[in-house]
């Protein structure tokens, strides 16, 4: 398809992926259309339409795994007693019983006959496309030899009716069992696409669903895909930021962790840029979309790890080049085979030539190139998308074996992803239960922490008179009479607490990546 529709007029580029099962084009929509396009891969003996929506791929995909998932049962129930048939011809009495009928060569064509044409009848309409179209595929080889096979045994079958002392020489087995396994690969291989599809769905479920749009005056909640850039959109605290946009109202942190790996929420203000699908934890704000639909961060991430599966690795490219002649050239080593058989090695002995020959064939068949390539990219990219890894294409996948060191930039990417309190120094326990008490009223992240490790340590809650949260450093309170200050250098500065002697203890602890903070009672820290 690739090699055709690359030489039609007005094609600037194609390329199609076997594995997800599409074609990218880029063309001149005057000189060529994509009804030309699909018209010409008709003609080819394949079929074609415009991409379908996920929802629907992911329907039509489910059928087709049931299908094959159907038709390996059937394969395997008719071929299992080919299966047994084989110890048979064990050169030595193994003692399992094995009945007459079993080695019937009429009984094993009933079974072989089903797997041989409905199970197997896609790798004949797979090869009768792929040599009508000048070019051998794997199909041709599974065709030939398991056709070989099959036919030999059908001719061996009759020979017993003129002759019934004749003892066949019978290879239904072969034919239906090579099947059955090749159709065990083909369901892997759904299977597998089917995994990496999921680490899509899975960032596709980040986005939010619905956002609530100032339109008129009137806030209405509208379905994600209807807001437009302009929009202004409110987020309650603990909503998704539903698009890409800029803050023009209000005052919030935001759980950015899902973009930079940073577990500590940032402030927006007036102005600061958000991001959709990141989380507002605190306060109410008005935005106003400036990126939608495909254009957003989110949709650029999922773009890049379904181009990465997309994209052919310099290994699968060499693969399907390889491809192409290898076809042929095991078929002219099975010929081969069968004439040096014939003539030299066991001179006249049909039956034993033609069991060389489709051995050959046999063996090369269900061939790594053509499917454990394809399908080892996607599975590689699909499960380094469900950790959190983005591959930006096939050859970054192929050389990630030779990275020595890994640089990253946020701690919050490689420890628990979100604060935790390590530290607290007090000259006396009531220290704690203002601390508790004063940031119980305050919606920060490091509140939280603070929060959590005062209920561990079963801080006592005290009476809060006043409480006040200054953006950027920290939290002013009046707690049974007394003022608390918590919070940053700047803070204390302000009001004047002096902190100098606890310089040193500060910096210790802001090498070590620590987040330090000060409490203060009365203008006593």
């Amino acid at each position: 398809i690739e090699k055709v529709v690359n030489k039609m007029d007005g094609i600037e580029a194609a390329t199609v992926n076997l594995t997800t099962e599409s074609a990218a084009l880029s063309f001149q929509p005057g000189v060529v259309s994509v009804d030309d396009v699909i018209g010409k891969i008709q003609k080819l003996g394949y079929d074609a339409k415009v991409k379908e929506t996920r929802e629907e791929k992911a329907s039509h995909k489910e059928e087709e795994i049931k299908e094959k998932k159907t038709k390996l049962f059937i394969s395997i129930l008719l071929s299992l007693p080919l299966l047994y048939s084989m110890v048979g011809h064990a050169p030595w009495d193994l003692g399992i019983p094995m009945p007459s009928f079993i080695m019937n060569p009429w009984f094993q064509f009933i079974l072989a006959t089903p797997v041989q044409f409905y199970v197997g009848w896609q790798f004949y309409v797979g090869a009768y496309k792929s040599l009508r179209n000048k070019s051998a595929n794997m199909d041709v080889l599974v065709a030939l030899g398991t056709s070989a096979a099959y036919f030999y045994s059908v001719v061996e079958a009759l020979r017993t009716l003129g002759n019934p002392q004749y003892m066949p020489h019978l290879y239904f087995e072969t034919s239906a069992v090579l099947i059955t396994l090749i159709l065990v690969g083909k369901l892997f291989e759904s299977l597998a696409k089917g995994r990496t599809t999921e680490a899509i769905s899975k960032l596709l479920n980040l986005q939010a669903k619905e956002a609530t749009v100032i339109r008129n005056g009137i806030e209405t909640k509208v379905p994600i895909e209807q807001v437009v850039v302009n929009d202004i959109i409110i987020v309650k605290p603990g909503e998704k930021i539903p698009v890409d946009g800029e803050v023009v109202a209000g005052r919030s942190s935001i759980d950015e962790s899902m973009i930079t790996g940073e577990s500590i929420p940032v402030d927006k203000t007036e102005g600061d840029r958000v991001i959709g699908a990141t989380i507002n934890k605190n306060g109410t704000v008005q935005m106003k979309a400036t990126k939608v639909g495909k254009d957003t961060a989110l949709a650029s991430i999922i773009r890049v790890v379904e181009e990465a599966q997309g994209s052919k690795a310099p290994i699968q490219r060499m693969a399907d080049i390889i491809s192409g002649y290898f076809v042929p050239i095991v078929v002219g080593i099975a010929l081969v085979t069968f004439l040096v058989w014939i003539m030299v090695v066991a001179p006249g002995d049909v039956p034993q030539a033609i069991e060389v020959a489709i051995a050959v064939l046999v063996i090369a068949c269900p061939c790594a190139l053509g499917l454990a390539t394809p399908t080892s990219i996607m599975v590689g990219t699909g499960k380094g998308a469900e950790n959190g890894i983005l591959f930006k294409g096939g050859e970054h996948l192929e050389i990630a074996h030779k990275i020595e060191a890994i640089v990253l930039d946020k701690t919050g990417t490689i420890t628990k992803g979100k604060p935790v309190v390590t530290d607290f120094e007090a000259d006396n326990t009531e220290v704690l239960a203002y601390l508790y008490t004063a940031e119980k009223s305050s919606e920060h992240p490091l509140a939280e922490a603070i929060v959590e490790y005062g209920k561990e340590k079963q801080a006592k809650e005290l009476a809060i008179d006043h409480f006040e949260a200054i953006p950027g450093h920290g939290i002013e309170a009046r707690i049974e009479g007394k003022d608390v200050l918590a919070g940053t250098r700047k803070l204390m500065n302000k009001h004047q607490v002096d902190f100098h002697s606890y310089n040193e203890k500060l910096e210790t602890f802001e090498k070590e990546g620590k987040t330090a903070m000060m409490i203060a009672i009365e203008g006593q820290l």
